[in-house]
């Protein structure tokens, strides 16, 4: 008697996703959206490639063609809602339903404490660090109703589960993502609908490495690990893989740091200088998806 065939672990076949900032700044180099994006298509889904600048995405299709996968650029402002509606609605025409949504879009936005930072860049960096993760939601989630299943994966940060950033905006909106993805998960649950949330470490990004990383500074981010591992956007992909996973299917509300240990406890550590600096540079998160994000 034959024995019966085992599903395939990670199939997304059938699976339609919305990737936010799934552009990468640098041509062929790898960041946390475009990481995502390529994964998911990599393991059978259809993906959504949503970004203000659609070089960067049209770079992110072409890697993710030339595996054999489909995946269509769409141009998306996530701070604006009427551009997220029309993101959501032209992903249904194409492919006919949306089953998961990654938001990764972010800012490290205005530095300074609550009597410096400047007021106005607070409200435009919240609306791009937070309020763009609820205007997709907001017309995504509907859409899985429809099927009566969806995945969301909130994209935060370290800096939002630990203190000592030298920023308020940053760490104030990644500590408000954490929370906001375990609302939801109540609320949706119910739905089938799960929603979870991923913390990435100091990982190597293009954009990170645009910022002038000198080498010093990029083995103090190394040091302040467990692992003595740098990070890069596809350990990022793969957790976000995992949490849109049929695999992960009884996993919700979860809080997933990508840190090679971080916020699990202290290693040894560089010097006071080396650690300032390195706290200075975790403000830095993906920007694409946002109409003239400047960082």
């Amino acid at each position: 008697m034959a024995s019966a065939k085992l599903p395939q672990a990670f199939n997304f076949d059938g699976e339609v996703a919305l990737v936010t900032g799934a552009g990468s700044r640098l041509p062929g180099e790898i960041g946390n959206g475009r990481a995502t994006a390529i994964l998911l298509a990599r393991q059978g889904a259809k993906v959504a490639l949503l970004d203000t600048n659609t070089d960067w995405a049209a770079d992110t299709q072409r890697m993710i063609e030339a595996e054999g996968g489909r995946s269509e650029v769409i141009q998306t402002d996530v701070t604006d809602e009427e551009s997220c509606r029309q993101a959501v609605q032209r992903t249904v025409q194409l492919f006919g339903f949306v089953s998961v949504l990654v938001n990764i879009v972010g800012v490290g936005g205005a530095m300074g404490d609550a009597t410096t930072l400047d007021l106005s860049a607070w409200e435009r960096d919240l609306r791009i660090n937070l309020t763009s993760m609820v205007l997709m939601s907001r017309h995504a989630i509907p859409e899985m109703r429809k099927i009566g299943r969806g995945a969301v994966v909130n994209m935060s940060s370290v800096s939002g589960l630990l203190g000592g950033n030298p920023s308020l905006l940053y760490p104030t909106t990644k500590g408000a993502i954490v929370q906001m993805t375990r609302a939801m998960a109540a609320q949706h649950g119910p739905e089938n609908i799960r929603v979870n949330c991923v913390c990435p470490g100091m990982v190597y990004t293009p954009m990170v490495r645009g910022r002038g990383l000198t080498d010093e500074l990029r083995q103090a981010r190394i040091n302040q690990n467990l692992l003595k591992q740098e990070g890069t956007g596809w350990d990022v992909g793969y957790a976000i893989l995992f949490l849109c996973s049929k695999e992960a299917k009884w996993i919700t509300g979860l809080i997933m740091p990508v840190d090679g240990g971080t916020t699990a406890g202290k290693a040894d550590r560089p010097a006071l200088k080396a650690d300032v600096l390195a706290e200075q540079m975790t403000g830095i998160a993906n920007s694409q998806g946002v109409k003239g994000a400047k960082l």
